[in-house]
């Protein structure tokens, strides 16, 4: 089935409800240690991957990886700063700080984009990242000014996932301007496998149950590998800035699903500000469809 920019917006939408379940899921682990989520999580992507490539890129995908360009593997280690940095900055601070922190990666994936790809961003996409990033902004900022050492410190591990995050999908549109005819979606396998060697020497010694092994199998395979390889498809039809706009929605997702399954009631403030976040994105797709009649 041909992706068209529809359905790349809609499958996208999926991808964040995905991303967006790791909060409720590991409010739910019984013993296992931050290093350890990360490390098992990554391990069941990996695992993940290398039942789902062979089937989505045929059985010698592995074995190309051997000749691939350099690009899939800046593109692994975009991944792999993605994978570990959020769960390194939540050992150093609140999730509110680093939510705001990647609230910015819409921004810096349209600056990247402008000053990298030449790419014109339509005004509706400057006005859009604006109000959702100052949206989640508002939602969090009150908490900014608790920050102690240690937090800014972790703010500052945060601020690789959307440097990280903007690095990849520019590099992806990137390779596809020049023509180039790069596969990186086993970049995601990649990626899985540096955030797992690096975190095992940090997760040692394993505490995790059979409980935990449970869920963080299940955030393997589809909070991280299915939505993962999701996105990189969508990124060869959707431009940069709106794939990482559209990322937002994994905000709010997740504080819904926090609600929902974790008993996490949200303030009045978080309500606004995810409707805030939904109507830019919103209006920024409808204009943009309009546009494109």
């Amino acid at each position: 089935m041909r992706l068209t920019h529809g359905r790349a917006v809609l499958a996208m939408v999926g991808v964040t409800l995905l991303w967006s379940t790791a909060g409720v899921v590991t409010r739910h682990l019984e013993q296992a240690a931050r290093f350890e989520v990360t490390f098992w999580r990554s391990f069941f992507t990996l695992v993940s991957l290398a039942v789902i490539l062979p089937l989505l890129r045929g059985p010698g995908v592995f074995a190309r990886l051997r000749h691939a360009p350099k690009a899939l593997w800046v593109s692994g280690l975009c991944w792999s700063v993605m994978f570990t940095a959020f769960m390194l900055a939540m050992t150093l601070t609140t999730v509110a700080h680093v939510l705001v922190t990647m609230s910015i990666g819409p921004l810096l994936t349209a600056l990247g984009a402008r000053i990298f790809l030449r790419h014109r961003i339509a005004l509706r996409t400057w006005v859009a990242i604006a109000v959702a990033g100052g949206a989640i902004a508002w939602i969090y900022g009150s908490q900014i000014g608790q920050v102690g050492p240690a937090g800014w410190l972790g703010i500052a591990v945060a601020f690789a996932v959307p440097v990280a995050g903007a690095t990849n999908w520019t590099l992806n549109q990137r390779a596809q301007a020049r023509g180039e005819q790069v596969d990186l979606v086993p970049a995601v396998a990649v990626g899985a496998l540096v955030s797992c060697l690096a975190m095992l020497p940090l997760a040692l010694p394993f505490q995790a149950t059979a409980h935990d092994l449970s869920l963080l199998a299940f955030l393997g395979l589809f909070q991280l590998a299915i939505p993962c390889v999701g996105a990189v498809l969508c990124a060869r039809v959707l431009s940069a800035p709106e794939l990482s706009l559209l990322a937002l929605l994994e905000v709010v997702f997740g504080i819904l699903l926090a609600w929902v399954g974790a008993g996490e009631v949200p303030e009045a403030r978080v309500l606004v500000g995810g409707l805030l976040v939904l109507a830019a994105l919103l209006g920024n797709e409808i204009l943009g469809w309009r546009q494109a009649r």
